[in-house]
């Protein structure tokens, strides 16, 4: 009777210890600083945050074969573009408010002193060229997934998921300055290319005339 009752009081002391440890483990892949997490749209994923981490520079993934240029690695994919973005050309989906929070980066970089966390959404398929615009190399940078160190100039391959069901996949970044300013980007996918103003910390002036894009 005795040992029954010792072998009982053992067998829930291991099962709390147990739920205790899933409580733990999910606590700390649900945690509100982690940008990998699973959200309803990019645009949570892509909060604005004082530093970036290295969820943000995570190493390039390659293809499933081994062969053709690296995938970019995504954090979502979506049958369209969630609310609150905005097309630039075809393939490419940018926030669409007008002023992205930065805070302090602490990259050493002066063009990379103020980081702007934000995701970029990317047509399924395509390969993107995003730089900032010719008189800005000194002022900003750009970095997503496989980015690496912010560059002025950045590639991102949207490699098309298993099955070919998502349209979109949403890569988690941003944007970096020199000071709070309106940052202009330069967009090119198959052959096209576009212009897009973002707000990086200070808002655009949405009554200017729209610039042409520049080679």
């Amino acid at each position: 009777m005795n040992s029954n009752s010792a072998e009982r009081r053992t067998g829930r002391a291991a099962a709390g210890l147990g739920g205790l440890c899933l409580a733990v483990v999910l606590s700390a892949c649900t945690s509100a600083g982690d940008p990998r997490q699973p959200t309803s749209a990019p645009a949570d994923r892509a909060a604005p945050a004082d530093r970036a981490t290295p969820a943000d520079r995570a190493a390039p993934a390659t293809g499933a074969s081994g062969a053709g240029p690296a995938c970019t690695p995504s954090v979502d994919a979506l049958p369209a573009p969630p609310a609150g973005y905005r097309l630039v050309g075809e393939d490419v989906a940018v926030p669409d408010t007008p002023v992205l929070s930065a805070g302090d980066s602490g990259e050493a970089d002066p063009a990379a002193r103020l980081f702007a966390k934000w995701g970029l959404v990317v047509r399924a398929g395509s390969v993107v060229d995003l730089r900032v615009a010719p008189g800005w190399q000194d002022r900003a940078r750009l970095g997503w997934g496989g980015a690496g160190a912010p560059a002025a100039t950045v590639t991102v391959h949207a490699c098309t998921p298993e099955g070919g069901q998502a349209q979109w996949l949403a890569f988690v970044g941003g944007a970096w300055v020199a000071q709070a300013a309106c940052v202009p980007l330069i967009v090119t996918s198959d052959g096209q290319t576009d212009r897009v103003d973002l707000g990086v910390g200070a808002p655009c002036d949405t009554t200017a005339t729209p610039h042409p894009a520049t080679s």
